[in-house]
């Protein structure tokens, strides 16, 4: 499982589960590259796992709904790793909605950024790991794209579209010897921990009831360093090479993927 070698792109790398990657992946030995809107936070990230060890970080600027920049950074990214072995792509964007009344402004941009953002991100990859000889893209869906989502239509949606994404990626690259799988975490990422700050005791009922009730182990969030970080370096590591396809949640339980 360890990367030492591995050449890897983290999207989302300036908070929550793309830095938790993004430090799995240094600890682990590999050359990441971190890439984000938020430049200054993601620089510092690299910055700090570059002090630790024993592989090495640096960072650049994506936006992953835009093709160009996309083609940009990568190409960028892989003139200085000096290939591409992996990429880990948790970056998204989450908004409230209601399947009534979800506007096309929030559906258009949920759908651009969670999904094109997805396709874009892994067919520019498959260019680059297909010359490397193989490798691996793991993608992050989300149990709201297996259940009903009465508070967030349009997230679900982009998340179930994530998933049927994932499984014909992986059906299509396999000859290439690239495998493509999807995590569905349950972490406590800030975005979450924000989320729940903001909400009253009603909304902080409703989200025990049906998030955190049905976690087996122990009611609670994961911790995305101790939790996904060696989740995510299995997948990047050889130790996986004949898993692709596949919704894997890392979630203590909370849903089952039949």
């Amino acid at each position: 499982m360890e990367l030492e070698g591995k050449r890897i792109i983290v999207t989302g790398s300036a908070r929550g589960m793309g830095e938790a990657t993004l430090r799995a992946y240094v600890n682990a030995g590999a050359h990441v590259i971190g890439m984000d809107v938020n430049d200054e936070t993601g620089a510092s990230i690299a910055h700090d796992a570059n002090k630790v060890g024993p592989g090495e970080a640096s960072y650049l600027h994506v936006d992953i709904a835009d093709i160009s920049s996309v083609e940009s950074a990568f190409s960028e990214a892989v003139r200085e790793l000096g290939g591409l072995d992996a990429l880990a792509h948790p970056a998204a964007i989450q908004r409230a909605s209601d399947a009534s009344n979800v506007t096309t402004e929030d559906w258009d941009l949920m759908f651009a950024v969670n999904v094109r953002g997805t396709m874009i991100t892994n067919q520019i990859a498959h260019k680059y790991m297909k010359v490397s000889g193989g490798g691996s893209i793991i993608n992050f869906g989300s149990i709201s794209g297996q259940r009903s989502e009465p508070g967030a239509a349009a997230y679900s949606a982009a998340k179930g579209a994530v998933h049927s994404w994932t499984r014909t990626a992986a059906g299509t690259w396999g000859i290439d010897k690239i495998r493509v799988n999807a995590i569905l975490p349950a972490m406590a990422t800030p975005m979450y921990l924000e989320a729940m700050a903001r909400s009253d005791e009603a909304g902080k009922e409703a989200a025990y009831w049906m998030n955190r009730r049905t976690i087996a182990m122990g009611g609670e969030y994961g911790d995305p360093d101790k939790d996904l970080g060696p989740v995510m370096v299995f997948f990047a590591s050889d130790a996986s090479r004949f898993i692709t396809g596949q919704l894997v949640p890392v979630d203590g339980g909370q849903t089952s993927v039949r």
